[in-house]
């Protein structure tokens, strides 16, 4: 046995030992983002409604980090992922709140309740309707499948953005337990505050300049191509320097990675054009400051549609992901409801030449299938299932 089985299992230990115990706390509240890397999402907005209601004050709400150092707003309680105060709260807590999943050996005691606050709707294919597995786990689809169905089978209820998603999280989680049409509380802000003064507000606090037109490029991950178990690298097959030499003109590009992306890579010859956005970059926030969304098979795109703004498929290796890795739902040159592209000329092509009128019928029909049940309330929704939860009108115990 090595070191780190020895770790792991020493953790199992200790967890199984708070849960026998210590007593489940009906006043702390357990958060989680992107696998405890980033302060952000579906989690992030739910916490602040709490904040907005006041209700941290009476809630002892826990945020589980990677980095500590992250600022979060409020009363939280910030605690470094797979330490022992993380197995502490967890066995402790009376709502568990996350967007991924949490680790597959965490039993979850039956007067917890866990909300899964999924981060997307689905294009690529997930868990139990995924075919082939090329992932940095390094282990057998069947055993990926049974270890997904482990913890699906933890959650109390998860949370949809349309018919559509209910339906692919129902198969593809195998989930038998209530369904919430909520849509996604990070959603919410696109409706609050698409207006000139905040997105104003919003572009001076990143240090954004004004008078350009700003590109969001948020690409999704490879399964196949990654450096250890969860650290996937960079991919892009976009020609940076001819971006450059035609847009910077009249337009700067925002480079949001996915959170399981950890390349580094050097933009510095392409400064005051490109702009590296880090995980302290809030990709709502950027949706909002955007003139148009570039992404490949991300779910970045179901979000972005409720600002009914143009959006481009950077789709260089489409064959290849849709037959020899996760494989899609739907076909996107169906269905999307914009350019898709293969090359950097075509790519320039579209941002400069898009019309919108062109996919407005398209455009229409995608929202009504894919974002129905985001209204700008999904937030106060989940934190109205917290209380019911808890019970907060009758608290009384002590905070430990």
């Amino acid at each position: 046995m090595n070191i780190k089985q020895i770790i792991k299992k020493t953790a199992i230990i200790i967890y199984y030992f708070f849960l026998k115990v210590l007593p489940v706390n009906n006043k702390v509240i357990f958060f989680e983002s992107s696998v405890g890397r980033n302060y952000s999402g579906n989690p992030k907005y739910v916490y602040e409604e709490i904040i907005k209601q006041g209700m941290d004050k009476e809630f002892k709400c826990i945020w589980s980090l990677e980095n500590t150092t992250i600022n979060i707003p409020g009363n939280a309680v910030k605690v470094k992922r797979a330490r022992l105060k993380y197995l502490y709260y967890l066995a402790i807590a009376k709502v568990w709140v996350c967007d991924t999943r949490l680790p597959y050996f965490l039993f979850k005691r039956p007067e917890t309740t866990y909300i899964q606050l999924w981060h997307g709707t689905p294009l690529k294919k997930l868990a139990m309707d995924m075919d082939v597995l090329e992932m940095s786990e390094g282990m057998e689809l069947s055993d990926y499948k049974r270890l997904f169905k482990k913890n699906t089978e933890t959650w109390d209820y998860l949370i949809s953005q349309s018919n559509y998603t209910t339906e692919k999280f129902r198969s593809s989680f195998d989930f038998k337990n209530k369904i919430l049409d909520s849509g996604f509380p990070r959603n919410d802000i696109l409706f609050r505050n698409n207006n000139e003064q905040s997105i104003n507000s919003l572009k001076n606090s990143y240090n954004i300049p004004s008078d350009k037109k700003i590109i969001l490029y948020a690409p999704t991950w490879r399964d196949d191509e990654f450096y250890a178990n969860g650290i996937y690298k960079f991919s892009s097959q976009i020609d940076f320097d001819l971006l450059k030499k035609e847009l910077s003109d009249t337009h700067i590009i925002l480079v949001k990675l996915h959170y399981l992306v950890k390349d580094s890579i050097d933009w510095s010859s392409y400064e005051g054009f490109v702009y590296k956005c880090d995980h302290l970059w809030d990709i709502q926030e950027l949706y909002l400051i955007s003139d148009v969304l570039v992404t490949d098979y991300s779910s970045a795109m179901f979000d972005y549609s409720i600002l009914k703004r143009p959006m481009i498929i950077y789709a260089y290796d489409y064959n290849k992901y849709k037959n020899n890795l996760r494989g899609f739902y739907f076909n996107i040159y169906e269905e999307f409801p914009g350019p898709i592209v293969e090359s950097t000329p075509n790519l320039i092509d579209s941002i400069l030449n898009y019309d919108f009128n062109e996919y407005k019928k398209k455009y229409d029909t995608f929202q009504d299938k894919f974002t129905s049940f985001d209204n700008g309330h999904a937030s106060s929704r989940i934190v109205n299932l917290i209380i019911e939860k808890t019970d907060f009108s009758k608290q009384n115990n002590k905070i430990n």
